[in-house]
């Protein structure tokens, strides 16, 4: 790494000093020293006091914040002229602390400065400046601090209603199957018991257990029947059963539908045990036939809150690295789970996704925020009813995620300001206007894509460009 020779020149190629004069520019030179550092050197740590002001001479560094006692990277730049360290220099706090914690992702030079006696100087040179920015900096982080708040616990609910409105019904279904499973697994104890006390011969008990798990295996492949095959099929096998004076047939005629039974399977089971033990076999079978559906309820019910936790997992990036490469595709999914209760029954979720993109270098969790803002926008818009489309395709070296809704549109005079912070076209109180303005930042400064809008009366698309490769932010 070649040192540079400091003078007033290089510095004023700087874009922090470009406007100094000689006398401010002395002062640079008077107290700047040049520090460097070999790649994956820990540079400052969060927390420490602040006592020094770095501006970026050449490498790469990123910069991380530590939320929830993990390390969140927020910033990985390569600019030459980009700044860290006491970015609050001019604020007159004493015990100024760093804010993040900087590494070198390669070797770096640094110009640094003395915070304190920087902060002396800067007050001197600017004064009504200083006074501004430290008003600006109070008031945006104070503002920032409550709508932020305001913001997350609003979201907060929102999923976590939704969340907890899908995990009800499969857990309410495993329990009414698991209650109803005691009672049929009782039903078929008494049952076999009661066989047992007809004396009936082994091999012919064995038959019947043979029966049994045929018809059971059955069970998974049950065809799927309309209402009203459904209903022709239940009075077939009800008039089977009276004709062989069977009481209450129309309960076992329900049962035995539902199961895939024919009247030929109940045929089979009469050559086998013959009508003294008819009764009591196909009471038997009805138990064993119900358990087996209802243990297939409970599993369908269990496996379907498995993949709703599975989804809250990976759209809250529990456990995960805040950078890493993914499959767009899988944020989308579990982004339309956390949704679900929101979206409702009125709006038809249409996916076409291209299966062969290449994952993405992203900070998932905050894509997973994008795709929810657009989304619940998408969904406000059409008010219950239309169609949301996803669509993802590549374009040369960038992955396009496409969400379209069928609402009323945006007119042009409202297109042209839905990025900027605080603008919002839904009545007061259900929108900060924030979340197109974050999803902007998170989508163009953090991951150095573009997110563009089409609308017209009845189809409105957001694109989002993502690149396929590691980019610098600013």
């Amino acid at each position: 790494m070649t040192e540079p020779q400091l003078t007033r020149d290089f510095l004023r190629e700087l874009f922090l000093f470009t406007d100094l004069d000689d006398g401010q520019l002395d002062w640079i030179l008077d107290h700047a020293q040049l520090e460097r550092y070999p790649a994956e050197t820990a540079i400052i740590s969060e927390g420490d006091p602040a006592t020094c002001f770095y501006v970026l001479l050449s490498g790469a560094l990123r910069m991380t914040r530590l939320v929830g006692g993990s390390e969140v990277e927020t910033v990985r730049s390569d600019q030459r002229g980009a700044y860290c360290g006491a970015t609050q220099f001019f604020y007159g706090q004493h015990q100024q602390r760093y804010g993040a914690s900087v590494y070198a992702v390669t070797d770096l030079m640094f110009l640094t400065l003395p915070a304190k006696e920087f902060a002396e100087m800067f007050r001197s040179w600017f004064p009504m400046a200083t006074h501004l920015l430290e008003g600006s900096y109070l008031g945006w982080r104070n503002t920032d601090a409550l709508i932020g708040q305001r913001r997350r616990l609003l979201a907060l609910g929102e999923m976590s209603a939704g969340l907890t409105h899908e995990l009800n019904n499969p857990a309410a279904a495993a329990v009414r199957a698991t209650a109803a499973l005691r009672e049929r697994v009782a039903g078929m104890r008494h049952k076999l018991a009661v066989l047992a006390k007809r004396d009936i011969e082994p091999d012919l008990l064995e038959l019947l257990l043979d029966v049994q798990e045929r018809l059971v295996k059955q069970v998974a492949d049950a065809p799927p029947l309309t209402a009203m095959q459904q209903a022709d099929r239940e009075d077939e096998i009800g008039d089977w059963l009276d004709e062989r004076d069977i009481e209450q047939g129309w309960d076992l005629a329900s049962i035995f539908v539902a199961a895939g039974l024919t009247a030929d399977s109940l045929d089979h089971v009469l050559d086998s045990v013959g009508d003294a033990l008819l009764d009591g076999a196909l009471r038997w079978l009805a138990y064993a036939l119900e358990t087996e559906m209802l243990m297939g309820e409970i599993e369908d019910s269990t496996t379907r809150i498995s993949a709703l936790v599975g989804a809250a997992k990976q759209y809250s990036q529990m456990d995960r690295a805040p950078h890493q490469w993914i499959d767009v595709h899988d944020g989308l999914d579990s982004t339309l789970v956390m949704l679900g209760g929101k979206i409702g029954t009125g709006i038809e979720v249409v996916k076409h996704y291209d299966r062969e993109l290449p994952t993405v270098p992203a900070y998932a969790g905050e894509l997973n925020q994008v795709w929810t803002n657009i989304i619940d926008n998408a969904v406000s818009a059409m008010g219950g009813s239309g169609t949301l489309t996803l669509r993802t395709s590549r374009e040369g070296d960038r992955v396009v995620v496409e969400i379209g809704d069928t609402g009323p549109g945006i007119s042009a005079e409202t297109k042209q300001r839905i990025f900027e912070p605080f603008f919002t076209t839904k009545p007061v109180g259900e929108g900060t206007g924030l979340g197109l303005d974050i999803s902007w930042r998170i989508v163009v400064d953090r991951h150095r894509g573009d997110i563009r809008v089409e609308s017209q009366p009845g189809s409105t698309r957001f694109h989002v460009y993502l690149p396929t490769t590691e980019q610098a932010s600013e």
